[in-house]
């Protein structure tokens, strides 16, 4: 799915109307028709909803889907801010079509602030249908009173395309000034504040698209970023019956230290349950008993050591070729220590191998200031930094790399032909093409040791499964990483989540179907 700006938005749909002869009046009534959809759906005890709307398209929306929900039974108020007369185009079609149809349906113009005080109560749930994408903060006037008059209550709020006064190209976390919302209900395709931003005080608070008509072929953008969710799809395919572990990669897992044996450990473990046909995992002599405890499935061996990390004797030719043999994805760095000659293990032997390659942990930081050396031309390298290790990898700081995430993890992938997993709020996978993806997976629970490490494992298990396809591959790791974290903090808290939790929840993230049976894609929160 691409992300698009605002401005783009406005060109699909003169598109979808001019090139493709849809009338914008469709796309309208199936917009509404999606909102109304959504709120009986998600909010089946709500018998009295009241719809404030606006002068434009957005509150078109809004009259659309009050007929729908009238029609379905519901107590309708409508709150138009502004006059009947003020409506232009389909909106005031629309407007006319609910006055004409739709007699239960309480329509009250809001004139002032006295007005919409009184026409707030008695209302379990809330439609904001005031502006959309089209829409540059800030509010103004009775859209003002309405949005605090809704932060000082309790009662749920459906956004309609955006949470009002939230500028639609905003990659910020948060908008000031904006309405609050419990979901939001979009169309078409994801706008850039659908992905980078969440709703306030609603980690889980859900973002879906619907889509109305508009040909996929309407649908451009130029700024190269897209949705990772979209590349699920790769991991849902049933396995062919005739299968064996010969077909689903041989993972080769180098890591630890002493006094960093969980590293690896649960780096082996997420390869293996993300689908891996066989892991193993090498590490040093002196804690290889303690690694191989993590499950009988796995495969470990052992590596020479120096200052209790992996030693450069490791890299003779024949051990090289005995450590690789048979291997089809080699991931390196969790656990790894940059003491003794560990960094400069790492770096010879990423230079000794062209296999496929999973850079993480203390192997990305042995090439702080000698990023030359890393070079994906006709190879597979994927780099999982965090915002930390990428500013060692560039020589800034961690505030430079968080203000700039998107042309920085650009840059280096396109430089170095790498994918890079950037990590954080909104983890994005870079691509060697220069395309973005943005994962919406995830949550706080995550912010712990170990996340990184069970990622690597995903990652480089599904790299050893679909080898030819590695954007959506990547993606797709990244996306049902975050999506297991969710799964895992709706059971449990997330205060209390560990990362090795998250894969006990990687079976509801493999079965779970990004798009619902109301044909609703759910970008953030996770539908039942």
């Amino acid at each position: 799915m691409k992300i698009v700006t605002a401005e783009e938005m406005g060109a699909i749909d003169r598109r979808s109307a001019e090139e493709f002869a849809i009338p914008l009046s469709d796309l309208m009534a199936a917009a509404g028709g999606a909102v109304a959809t959504f709120c009986l759906s998600q909010y089946p005890d709500a018998s009295r909803i009241s719809i404030l709307c606006g002068k434009g398209n957005n509150g078109g929306d809004g009259f659309v889907a009050a007929h729908a929900l009238a029609q379905a039974g519901r107590q309708m108020r409508v709150l138009l801010l502004g006059s009947p007369g003020e409506l232009k185009g389909e909106a005031a079609s629309a407007f006319a079509q609910l006055q004409h149809s739709t007699p239960h349906a309480e329509i009250i113009e809001i004139p002032n602030e006295a007005a919409l005080l009184i026409a707030f109560e008695d209302t379990d749930l809330f439609i904001d249908a005031v502006v959309g994408t089209g829409f540059k903060p800030p509010l103004r006037g009775l859209a003002v009173t309405a949005r605090d008059l809704l932060t000082k209550r309790k009662t749920p709020v459906v956004a309609v395309d955006l949470p009002s006064g939230w500028d639609a190209d905003s990659t910020s976390q948060n908008a000031e000034g904006a309405f609050r919302a419990d979901a939001v209900v979009t169309f078409t395709t994801s706008k850039m504040a659908h992905v980078f931003g969440h709703l306030t005080e609603r980690t889980f608070g859900p973002v879906v698209v619907a889509a109305i008509g508009s040909p996929a072929e309407a649908i451009q953008s130029t700024s190269g970023l897209s949705w990772a969710g979209s590349s699920k799809a790769i991991a849902e395919a049933p396995r062919d019956v005739n299968s064996n572990k010969g077909k689903f990669g041989h993972i080769l897992l180098i890591g630890g230290s002493y006094g960093k044996a969980g590293a690896p450990s649960m780096s082996s473990l997420a390869a293996l349950r993300t689908g891996a046909g066989l892991v193993t995992t090498a590490v040093p002599i002196s804690i290889m008993n303690t690694v191989a405890l993590i499950t009988p499935e796995l495969m470990v061996t052992p590596l020479e050591e120096v200052a209790g990390a992996a030693s450069l004797s490791n890299l003779e030719d024949t051990k090289l070729e005995k450590l690789l043999k048979g291997i089809k994805v080699l991931a390196i760095g969790p656990g790894l220590s940059t003491d003794g000659e560990a960094s400069e293990f790492a770096r010879q032997l990423v230079a000794k191998t062209t296999l496929p390659l999973v850079i993480d942990a203390d192997a990305l930081n042995a090439f702080a200031g000698r990023t030359e050396l890393l070079d994906g031309n006709g190879r597979t390298v994927v780099l999982t930094p965090h915002p930390g290790e990428m500013a060692r990898l560039l020589g800034k700081t961690v505030k430079e790399v968080e203000s700039d995430r998107i042309n920085l993890a650009r840059e280096f992938a396109t430089k170095h032909q790498v994918t890079l997993i950037l990590k954080g709020w909104r983890t994005m996978i870079a691509h060697p093409d220069g395309a973005i993806a943005v994962n919406t997976t995830g949550n706080p629970a995550m912010a712990k040791g170990g996340s990184g490490d069970i990622l690597t494992g995903i990652v480089a298990a599904m790299l050893g499964q679909f080898p030819t396809d590695v954007a959506r591959a990547v993606e797709a790791a990244v996306y049902l990483h975050g999506l297991a974290a969710d799964f895992a903090a709706h059971a449990m808290d997330e205060h209390t989540v560990l990362a090795t939790d998250t894969l006990a929840h990687l079976t509801d993230a493999f079965r779970y179907r990004v798009k619902d049976a109301n044909g609703f894609t759910w970008l953030t929160g996770l539908h039942t």
